[in-house]
C-alpha cells in the first residue's frame, strides 16, 4: 500500500485542474470508449471476459440502443495485483474512456477509485463486494453487484435461525476480509450473537499448508465449532482440504462459506469428487438473480458457446457473470440517455502532468471527462431489467432487492435449501414472490429445508463443545459465614459443599461433555460478600461462572446469563409473634367493626321491607304503630334463628324473606367456624400485618448482609437506609429480633424457611411480596448456560433436585405450626355480594309494589258525589294514602267476610252430621 500510496502522491500531488478543452466528440459519435479491468486468469475474470464480450456485441448489433454509435470496451489486465492495476487504470485515462468496468477485486477498487475521483470516470464494479467502498468517500464508484453488507446480513441470520450465538470466522487479511468480516461481527450483534474468535489468513500466494495448520490447530482448540470462511476461492480450498484432513469436517462441526464457494461449484463444474468429498455439508450462499424467459436464453447461449472452448469445464456461468452483462448495458442506456438529453463527449488535460523523459506512462496525455458527473447520474437513475433481474439503485447507492440463494453441499453436487432476502428474511419461497406479499420478518416465517450437515448428521448440530485447551472453568463461589447448608468452604481444605454444591455437581454430570472446573471462593470469611459484586467479576472475565445462592434479580439478568432457577424464592417478612388469649368478648371477634354494623342494617332494612309488602294482606303485620314497629323489630332479628312467627302471604314478600334468609345461613355458619377456629385454635399476632405496614411504619428493619433485599428496600420501597439493620447469620437474625434491635426481617424464602425450622418464636406475616428464584450465572450468550438450564430441567423431572433440597434444606423442628400469620376475622367484602343480591332483592319488590299501587290508583272507580279536584302536590299524595287506606280496609272486611263464610261453612256441616 506504500508504493499505491506513493504513485498517488507523485500523480495528484500538484492535483487536477482543467486548462481547457483538448478534445471535443461529435454530438453522436462513432464510437465511445470504455476500459475494463480485471483479473483475466481468474474465476470470475474468465466469466466476465466472456459474458462483455457477449454484451458489447449485443448493443451494438441493436441500433436502437446507441443511435448508430458503436461501444468498445478496452480491456486490461490488472493479474490481480494492485500496482499493475494502478498502472492500466492511468493508461486507461490516456484513451478517452467515458467508463470504467471493474476491477473485480476489492482491494484494487479501493485504489482505482481515488484515480476515478480525479478524473471523473465512472467505475463500475461487478465483483468488487467490500462493504466499505459504498463510502462517501468514493463517489465514481457505482456497485452493480451486491455488497458483503447483505450477504453477511443473511449468514446472521443462519447463524440465529440455527439458535447459535458465537462464531469462529476465518478471513483473508485484506480490504475484502476485514470489511467482510467487520460487516458480520456487526449484523451478528444486532441478534445477540458475536464472533468468539477471528483467525486471518495472509493474502496472495505465500500461505502455505502449515500456515493453515497453525491457523486450523487453533480454531479446534476453541469452544465454538461454527466456522465462517470469507476468503477467496483457491485459498479456501486449501481450507477445507486441511481441514478434512484434521478431522474437522465431521460431526459436530459447522462450516458456512461465503459466496466464492458457490462460485467454485458454479463455475468448475463438474467439481471434481476429490474436491467434493472434502465439503460434503457446506453451507453457502449465492447471489440470488431473477429466473426469466431472458436469462434462460442466454444460459442456453452461454452453454453453445463455451462447449466449443477447449477449458469449457474452468468457464461456467455464474452471478457475475450476469452483473458484467448487465453492466455493459447499464453503461449503454446510460449513454444513450446522455446524447438524448444533448450531452456532448468533452475531456480536458493539465499541462502540468507531464512525462519529461518520455516513459511509457503518458501523464501528459491523461484527460478529465468533463461530464462525467452528468454521466453517472444517469447510470445511478437506471430503471430496467437485467439477466439478474430488476437493475435499479436505491439513495445509498446498492441495487435493489438484495437476496441470496442458501445452499448446501451434499454427494457429488449440491442443493438449495432456502433463499434470504432483505424483504422478508429466510425463506422456501423464491423473494420474487415473496415481494407480492407484505413484509414478514417474524421468526415464525422464517423457514428452510432440513440440512445435511458435515459428517453426514441430520440434526442440528449444537455448534460448541467445551474447550480441549485444558483450561478449567473458574467459578467463583460465595464464601458464607452465615446460612452455610446452601454453600461453604470445609475449612483447612479446598472442598466446598452445600445444596448449591450439589445441585451444580448433578448438574454437571448429566452434560454429555466433560467440563473441568475448579472452586474459587469470593469474600473475605468475616461476612457474606456482596453479590451484585460477585455477578460483576464475570463481566471483567475474573470469573468464568458464578454458582451459588444467586437471585435472579433484575441488574443482575442485565450483565450475565441465568441458568434455569434450581429454587423458588422471593423476599418475605419474618417477625416476632405473641398468642392471643380468649376474653369475655372473643364472640365479637369472627366479624369486624364493619360487618357487625352492615349486618345489623340489613336486618333492619329487611324487615321494613317485609312489613311494607305485607301489612296491606297480612293481619300478622298490622295494628297500632306501636305494635308494627315491634313486629318489624321482632321479624327481623328473629330470621337469624329461623324462629319468626309471622307468615308471609304476599309474593314479592316471600321473594325477599327467600334471598334474605340464603344470606343469613351463610353469614351464620361462617360466624360460627371462625368462632370456633378463634376459641379452639392457639391464634397468633403481631403488629406487622405485611410489607405496607412495615414501609409506613418507624420501625428498624434487618436484612442478610449482601443480599439484593437492601437495595430493594431502598430503592424500589424507599425506606431510608437509617431503618435498615445489617445481620450476619439465623443467630444474629434471632437475637435482633428477640431484643428488639428490629421490629421484622426481610429476606429470601430459602434463608427463612431454613431459619424458621430452629426458631419457633417468630413466624411469616403477610404474603411474598417479590417473585425470583435462584440459578447459576455465566457470561452472556453462553451455551453452557442452555446446556445446564436443560440438565436442572432434568433433575426437577427425575426429583433429584427436590431429594437434594430435603438434603440440606428441610428440617421438621416447627413444621406443625401455620407458615404464615392469617387474620381470623371476617370482612365485609368476602360477603358484599350477599349483601348487594338481598338490597337489590328489597328494593326491586318495593318498586313493584308501589308500581302495582299506582296502577290501581289511577284505575280506581270515581262516584261523582265523591269527586273532588285538587291540583296541588300535597293534595294529591293525600288522596293517595287515603286510597291505599281505603283497599286495606277493604282488603281487610274480605278476609273476615271470607274467614266467616268459611267458619259458617264448617258450622253448617257440623249440623247436618
Amino acid at each position: 500500500m506504500t508504493l499505491c500510496w506513493f504513485l498517488g502522491i507523485l500523480v495528484f500531488s500538484y492535483g487536477v485542474f482543467s486548462n481547457g478543452v483538448s478534445k471535443t466528440l461529435p454530438s453522436r459519435p462513432a464510437a465511445v470508449n470504455v476500459g475494463a479491468i480485471f483479473s483475466l486468469n481468474s474465476t470470475i475474470g474468465r466469466v466476465a471476459k466472456i459474458a462483455i464480450d457477449l454484451a458489447v456485441k449485443d448493443v451494438n448489433s441493436d441500433p436502437r440502443v446507441l443511435g448508430g454509435t458503436k461501444l468498445k470496451v478496452m480491456i486490461q489486465d490488472s493479474s490481480c495485483s494492485v500496482f499493475v492495476g494502478i498502472v492500466k487504470a492511468l493508461q486507461l485515462m490516456e484513451k478517452d474512456i467515458v467508463a470504467i468496468i471493474g476491477p473485480q477485486s476489492s482491494i484494487i477498487a479501493h485504489v482505482i477509485s481515488h484515480i476515478a475521483n480525479e478524473f471523473h470516470v465512472p467505475l463500475l464494479s461487478f465483483a468488487a463486494t467490500d462493504p466499505t467502498l459504498s463510502s462517501l468517500q468514493y463517489p465514481f464508484l457505482v456497485r452493480t453487484t451486491q455488497s458483503d453488507l447483505f450477504q453477511m446480513s443473511a449468514i446472521a441470520e443462519l447463524v440465529d435461525y440455527f439458535q447459535w450465538r458465537q462464531v469462529i470466522a476465518i478471513f483473508i487479511d485484506d480490504d475484502y476480509g476485514r470489511g467482510g468480516i467487520s460487516a458480520l461481527e456487526d449484523k451478528l450483534a444486532e441478534k445477540r450473537c458475536k464472533i468468539s474468535y477471528k483467525a486471518a489468513i495472509r493474502p496472495g500466494t505465500e500461505l502455505s499448508q502449515n500456515d493453515i495448520i497453525d491457523i486450523l490447530i487453533t480454531v479446534a482448540l476453541m469452544e465454538s465449532r461454527v466456522i465462517v470462511l470469507h476468503s477467496y476461492p483457491d485459498s479456501g480450498l486449501a481450507i477445507l482440504s486441511v481441514a478434512n484432513h484434521l478431522g474437522m469436517m465431521g460431526n459436530g462441526y459447522v462450516w458456512m462459506a461465503t459466496d466464492w464457494l458457490s462460485l467454485v461449484l458454479d463455475c468448475w463444474a463438474p467439481v471434481t469428487s476429490d474436491t467434493m468429498e472434502k465439503i460434503q455439508g457446506v453451507l453457502t450462499t449465492r447471489p440470488h438473480t431473477v429466473d426469466s424467459v431472458k436469462k434462460r436464453s442466454f444460459v442456453s447461449r452461454w452453454s453453445n458457446l463455451t462447449s466449443k472452448m477447449t477449458s469449457a469445464s474452468l468457464i461456467g456461468l455464474n452471478a457475475y457473470g450476469l452483473y458484467a452483462y448487465d453492466t455493459v448495458w447499464m453503461i449503454a442506456h446510460a449513454i444513450n440517455k446522455f446524447f438524448n438529453e444533448g450531452g456532448t463527449i468533452s475531456f480536458s488535460n493539465d499541462s502540468r502532468l507531464h512525462d519529461g523523459k518520455g516513459g511509457t506512462l503518458h501523464l501528459e496525455s491523461m484527460t478529465i471527462f468533463n461530464e462525467g458527473k452528468h454521466l453517472l447520474s444517469n447510470i445511478l437513475q437506471t430503471n430496467q431489467i437485467g439477466l439478474s433481474g430488476p437493475l435499479q439503485f436505491n439513495p445509498d447507492g446498492f441495487l435493489i432487492r438484495p437476496a441470496y440463494d442458501i445452499i448446501n453441499v451434499v454427494g457429488t453436487g449440491f442443493r438449495t435449501i432456502g433463499y434470504w432476502s432483505n424483504y422478508s428474511g429466510l425463506s422456501v419461497e423464491l423473494p420474487e414472490k415473496l415481494y407480492m406479499k407484505p413484509p414478514n420478518r417474524s421468526s415464525s416465517n422464517q423457514h428452510l429445508l432440513n440440512v445435511i450437515w458435515p459428517g453426514g448428521m441430520m440434526s442440528t448440530p449444537r455448534g460448541w463443545v467445551f474447550p480441549n485447551n485444558g483450561k478449567e472453568l473458574r467459578i467463583g463461589i460465595p464464601d458464607r459465614v452465615g446460612y452455610r447448608e446452601f454453600v461453604s468452604q470445609v475449612k483447612g481444605t479446598n472442598l466446598v459443599k452445600g445444596y448449591c454444591i450439589d445441585v451444580f455437581t448433578a448438574a454437571i454430570n448429566l452434560l454429555p461433555y466433560a467440563v473441568p472446573y475448579k472452586f474459587i471462593p469470593y469474600g473475605d470469611g468475616k461476612k457474606n460478600p456482596n453479590y451484585d459484586k460477585l455477578v460483576e467479576l464475570i463481566t471483567t472475565d475474573y470469573f468464568d461462572a458464578v454458582i451459588g445462592d444467586i437471585a435472579i434479580v433484575t441488574n443482575r439478568t442485565k450483565i450475565v446469563d441465568f441458568t434455569q432457577p434450581f429454587i423458588e424464592s422471593g423476599l418475605i417478612i419474618v417477625a416476632p409473634i405473641k398468642r392471643l388469649n380468649s376474653s369475655a368478648w372473643s364472640f365479637l371477634r369472627p366479624f369486624t367493626v364493619q360487618m357487625w354494623f352492615v349486618t345489623a342494617a340489613f336486618f333492619l332494612l329487611v324487615g321494613a321491607a317485609v312489613w311494607i309488602l305485607e301489612h296491606r294482606k297480612n293481619d300478622d303485620f298490622r295494628g297500632p304503630p306501636k305494635k308494627q314497629l315491634l313486629t318489624i323489630l321482632w321479624f327481623s332479628f328473629s330470621t337469624l334463628f329461623f324462629t319468626h312467627r309471622e307468615n308471609t302471604v304476599s309474593t314479592l314478600g316471600r321473594l325477599v324473606l327467600m334471598i334474605w334468609l340464603f344470606v343469613v345461613l351463610i353469614i351464620q355458619s361462617s360466624y360460627t367456624a371462625s368462632l370456633t377456629s378463634i376459641l379452639t385454635v392457639q391464634q397468633l399476632s403481631s403488629h406487622i400485618k405485611g410489607i405496607d405496614s412495615l414501609r409506613t411504619g418507624n420501625d428498624p428493619i434487618g436484612f442478610q448482609v449482601g443480599s439484593f433485599a437492601e437495595n430493594y428496600m431502598r430503592e424500589e420501597l424507599n425506606i431510608p437506609k437509617s431503618r435498615l439493620v445489617a445481620l450476619g447469620s439465623p443467630e444474629e437474625y434471632a437475637s435482633a429480633l428477640e431484643n428488639g434491635t428490629v421490629a421484622a426481617v426481610v429476606d429470601e424464602l430459602p434463608y427463612i424457611q431454613l431459619f424458621l425450622s430452629s426458631n419457633c418464636k417468630f413466624k411469616i406475616v403477610g404474603q411474598e411480596f417479590t417473585k425470583s428464584g435462584w440459578g447459576f450465572a455465566f457470561p452472556r450468550d453462553s451455551p453452557l448456560a442452555v446446556d445446564m438450564s436443560t440438565a436442572i430441567l432434568e433433575l426437577s423431572e427425575n426429583g433429584e433436585l427436590q431429594r437434594i433440597h430435603d438434603k440440606w434444606v428441610t428440617n421438621s423442628g416447627c413444621s406443625s405450626q401455620s407458615p404464615e400469620l392469617e387474620s381470623n376475622q371476617l370482612h365485609l367484602k368476602s360477603f358484599w355480594g350477599l349483601f348487594l343480591i338481598s338490597g337489590l332483592a328489597c328494593l326491586l319488590s318495593l318498586f313493584i309494589y308501589f308500581l302495582l299501587m299506582i296502577r290501581q290508583f289511577i284505575r280506581r272507580p270515581r262516584e261523582e258525589s265523591s269527586i273532588s279536584q285538587c291540583s296541588s302536590l300535597s293534595g294529591s299524595l293525600q288522596t293517595f294514602l287515603s286510597f291505599v287506606d281505603e283497599k286495606e280496609e277493604s282488603q281487610k272486611r274480605k278476609s273476615e267476610r271470607m274467614m266467616e263464610k268459611s267458619s259458617n261453612t264448617t258450622n253448617a256441616s257440623s249440623s247436618c252430621h
